[in-house]
Formats: structure tokens, C-alpha cells, sequence
């Protein structure tokens, strides 16, 4: 169903103004879509008389006929509050106080209605000189929470009282019309938290939208905040840009908006350069590798597209090291630890991801060395199927040479334990040099 009506709200940001209210006959909305676990918690919010919606991207994707990933809800009950009703609620955070409830494997996100600093009577907040927001819990209504949001199309509620879905900001429209429409300044929204211009990004590349171009201009003007933004937030937003299932749209949007460079810079560096054009190729197989695996279902480690971004700053840096005599495998341990270190300044790479990429790298090495019993211990390793990929991409993007290695191992792979040994021992006889003989005397 097309809804539409003309918002001029966005640059008056916290004004009173009146929501446009859409019953459950208008919109497609049914409780039938919701997790279970979200109608629990909204319903229990409900009848113990406090406020409670379903607000965020469950709504947005709803209402685009989308499955949603996660269902947040939100409501006028403090954190305090809703782990009084809940047994099963922990509360998390100090910038932004919520409240998790665990079924299972589910976890609804309860956060409480947030207010403008200067509206609230309890203020618990803190801004860094250069704006962003370090501590928010400052708690409010929904008619102020809505402004606090960061997108239209993300200030949607879903009412459990009614059924009715409320627009303040016109997030109907702008559904309809396929943009991304920052509430208020979108300078001043950057400054709060510079991790909305990844986020922005995010979105236009899931949802194929365009970002308006207030928006969009000050990305361009302000990417550099994102230097301030902790390592350890930016890897937490890398995993969602590049394991939404569009990471292929994400990479090109992020070096279009000069966003890449924040997150990679050594590789966003070189991108542009004669090496660049070797890199492109392996990372946009890669890419579009992961984006088929999430729509297959399959899982994905992040340590493996870490892998393949670092993989050829870490080759150059074996051949610098090597150049000093140094041997192969030790040269590509002392890369690999190099590049790595200077990755995590930018972008925090826990242990159990970047310990992965590293073995991922050295089983590079070997692979190629099929003598004696070596292929059967290789296949007993731990990351060896992610080697074994990792190298089929490199063939398939360019390194020619390796094209023969991945057919071997393919081929190795699907024979029983016995043809296994018939491969390895006919590989061995292929290999072996022919003796020569000694050549004798005439006289003899």
C-alpha cells in the first residue's frame, strides 16, 4: 500500500508536532510476522501499564514486505523497570542504557524513550569537545524519542495497543520513495555519532536507497570523525556492513563515500595504486563470495574476508622481509604479525579472528607442497577448508599458477581415505626425477 503526504519537520527537530497515525486496516503489518518472544515482551510492557512499541528496523522491514533480523522495542518503563518484570533481562551499557531478554538464543532489546538533553529532569550525559555523544541516558516520551532517532525510515512504532504504526517524520514517505533522510542537521546528527555515516551507508546498499543529498554532502565533509570512534565500535559496524548479505554494494559505496579508508586504511591506500589492480579482483570475488553464502544460509567468519582485505599487504611485506634474507614461513609469520598490528588501530580485530587470517596465510605456504603424507595432514587441519577457498580465490582472480593446485586438492578432497593414498602415491612417481645411468667405458 502507497501512502503519501509532504513532511517540512526534519529541520525543527523536537518540535511538538502531530504524529500521522496508520490503523491496522491501512498497512500490511501482522502479528503473525513478529517473534513470538517480541509479542511476550510487548505484551507483558502492555498490560503492566507502560508504553510499548516495535520501533527500528523490524518495523522499516516490515513494512517493505522484508523478513526482519531483529526485533527492538521501545517504551516509557526504565531499564530498572523492565528487569523488574523480567527474570530473564540483564542490562547492558553505559553510553546507551538497555535492557537484553534472553530466550534462548533471542535476545529483545528493550531500550527505554530517550529525551533532548535540555528537556529532561534527570540527566545522566556526557559530549566529547568535538560533539559526539559519550553517555546518553536521558529518558523522555515517545514524542521526543522519535527525534533522537537517526533516519526516518528508523522512527517507525508499531503499537501493541492498537496495532497502528506511528509516523512522526514522515518515514512513510520516504519508504515509498526509496531515500535515506537524516532527522534534523545532518551535521550536527554526524558530529553526535560519526558511526551514522557508516550506517547510512549500510543501509543505502541493504535497502537500495538513495541518501538525500544534505545527507549525503556531509559524509563527503566529515568521514574524518570517524577516526574518534573506538576500534572496537568500528569492527562491531564492519561485521554488520559486510555480513548483511550486500557486501559486494557495501565495498563500492564505502570507497564512493572515501569511507573505506577509515576501516582498512593500509588497503583503501594501495587500492589505487599498480597493486590495486591485483587486490580488486580477489576482494570482489570475496565479496560476492559471502554475500551468496548468507542467502545460502551458510555461515561466515569475519577472519576470512579479513583475511583476503590484509592479504596482499601482507605478501609485500613478506618480500621486504625476505629481501633480507630472511626465510619464507618466518618472513610471512612476521608480516602477517606486522600488518595486523597496524590494522588494530584502526579497526579492532579480536584474537579468535585475527589468530584465523594468520593461519589462513601461513597454510598459503602450504598447500602447494604436496609430497609425501603432507596433503593428509593438511586435511586434518582446522582451517584448512578455509585455505583451501582462500587459495581457490586466488587462482580464480588471477594467479594462474594455483589454478592447478585447487583442482588437485578438489579432486583429493572427494576421494575415499584409499584413492587418497592411490593420488598421493602416484604424484609421488610423477615427481620422482628418472636416475640417470653411468655410461661405460668403450674398453669395458
Amino acid at each position: 500500500m502507497v501512502f503519501s503526504q509532504d513532511y517540512a519537520l526534519l529541520e525543527n527537530v523536537g518540535q511538538p508536532v502531530s504524529p500521522r497515525i496508520i490503523p491496522r486496516a491501512e498497512h500490511h503489518i501482522s502479528r503473525s510476522q513478529i517473534s513470538p518472544n517480541a509479542l511476550k515482551v510487548l505484551y507483558r510492557l502492555h498490560e503492566n501499564g507502560y508504553d510499548a512499541y516495535l520501533v527500528g528496523g523490524g518495523v522499516r522491514d516490515l513494512m517493505l514486505g522484508r523478513e526482519p533480523k531483529d526485533f527492538d522495542i521501545a517504551t516509557n518503563a526504565t531499564p530498572e523497570e523492565v528487569r523488574g518484570l523480567f527474570k530473564n533481562c540483564r542490562l547492558i551499557g553505559r553510553r546507551f542504557r538497555l535492557a537484553h531478554i534472553r530466550y534462548g538464543r533471542e535476545i529483545i532489546e528493550v531500550a527505554t524513550f530517550r529525551a533532548p538533553h535540555d528537556e529532561a529532569e534527570h540527566v545522566d550525559q556526557a559530549h566529547s569537545e568535538d560533539g559526539r555523544i559519550l553517555r546518553d541516558n536521558v529518558y523522555g516520551t515517545l514524542e521526543q524519542d522519535v527525534w533522537r532517532r537517526d533516519f526516518t525510515i528508523n522512527a517507525l512504532y508499531y503499537n501493541i495497543a492498537d496495532f497502528s504504526v506511528v509516523d512522526y517524520t514522515g518515514g512513510v514517505e520516504d519508504l515509498n520513495q526509496g531515500m535515506l533522510h537524516l532527522i534534523g542537521d545532518p551535521i550536527e546528527r554526524y558530529k553526535e555519532d560519526p558511526v551514522r555515516m557508516l550506517r547510512a551507508v549500510r543501509f543505502a546498499a541493504k535497502l537500495g536507497f538513495n541518501i538525500d543529498k544534505d545527507s549525503e554532502n556531509a559524509i563527503h565533509d566529515l568521514g574524518g570523525l570517524l577516526k574518534n570512534v573506538s576500534p572496537a565500535r568500528v569492527f562491531d559496524e564492519m561485521l554488520k556492513l559486510f555480513h548483511g548479505g550486500c557486501a559486494a554494494q557495501t565495498f563500492e559505496l564505502l570507497r564512493h563515500y572515501d569511507l573505506f579508508q577509515y576501516l582498512f586504511p593500509e588497503t583503501d591506500a594501495h587500492l589505487d595504486s599498480e597493486l590495486g589492480e591485483i587486490m580488486l579482483p580477489l576482494i570482489s570475488r570475496a565479496l560476492n563470495n559471502t554475500d551468496q553464502r548468507i542467502q545460502d544460509g551458510k555461515p561466515v567468519n569475519p577472519a576470512f574476508l579479513i583475511a583476503i582485505l590484509l592479504w596482499h599487504l601482507v605478501v609485500e611485506k613478506q618480500e621486504a622481509i625476505m629481501s633480507n634474507g630472511v626465510p619464507p614461513f618466518p618472513a610471512m609469520q612476521q608480516a602477517g604479525q606486522q600488518v595486523m598490528s597496524a590494522q588494530i588501530r584502526s579497526l579492532s580485530i579480536p584474537k579468535r579472528f585475527s589468530l584465523v587470517a594468520k593461519e589462513i596465510w601461513i597454510m598459503q605456504l602450504r598447500l602447494p607442497n604436496r609430497r609425501g603424507k603432507r596433503p593428509l595432514v593438511l586435511l586434518a587441519q582446522q582451517r584448512f577448508r578455509a585455505a583451501y577457498d582462500f587459495l581457490c580465490l586466488r587462482g580464480q582472480s588471477g594467479e594462474d599458477e594455483l589454478q592447478e593446485v585447487c583442482e588437485w586438492w578438489t579432486r583429493f578432497q572427494e576421494q575415499n581415505p584409499e584413492d587418497r593414498n592411490s593420488m598421493l602415491r602416484s604424484d609421488k612417481r610423477r615427481k620422482r626425477r628418472p636416475r640417470k645411468r653411468k655410461s661405460r667405458s668403450p674398453d669395458a
